[in-house]
C-alpha cells in the first residue's frame, strides 16, 4: 500500500478515484481543494490502484488554535478489513502533528 498527499497536479487521478467518494468529485472543487494548504487529500494505492482515501481540514478557533477535522474516510469494499482506514487516519494525524494541530 501506498499512500501520497494529492497535489494540485493530480486532479485527474482524483476524478478518476469516485469510487471512493460519495459523490463523484467535481473537477472546480478538487482544484480548490487541493491548492489550499489547509486541506489535505491523501489516497492510498494498491498495485497503481486507488483503493482509499481520507480528507483533512485545518480550521483556527480563537480559544482553541488550529485543529485538523477529518472530513472524510472512504475504501474500496475489497480493501476493506486490512487496515488501509487507520493508516490513512494515522498518515493525516502525522500531517496534523507536523503542522502544529
Amino acid at each position: 500500500m501506498d499512500i501520497r498527499h494529492v497535489t494540485s497536479s493530480d486532479t485527474e487521478a482524483v476524478l478518476a478515484a469516485v469510487h471512493l467518494f460519495g459523490s463523484a468529485p467535481l473537477r472546480e472543487a478538487t482544484e480548490r481543494f487541493v491548492a489550499s494548504s489547509t486541506h489535505h487529500l491523501l489516497i492510498a494505492s494498491v498495485d497503481g490502484e486507488p483503493a482509499g482515501m481520507v480528507t483533512g481540514v485545518e480550521t483556527t478557533h480563537p480559544d482553541k488554535g488550529t485543529e485538523m477535522f477529518l472530513h472524510e474516510l472512504g475504501v474500496d469494499g475489497r480493501f476493506r478489513g486490512h487496515g488501509m482506514g487507520a493508516a490513512l487516519v494515522d498518515a493525516l494525524a502525522e500531517i496534523a502533528r507536523e503542522r502544529g494541530c
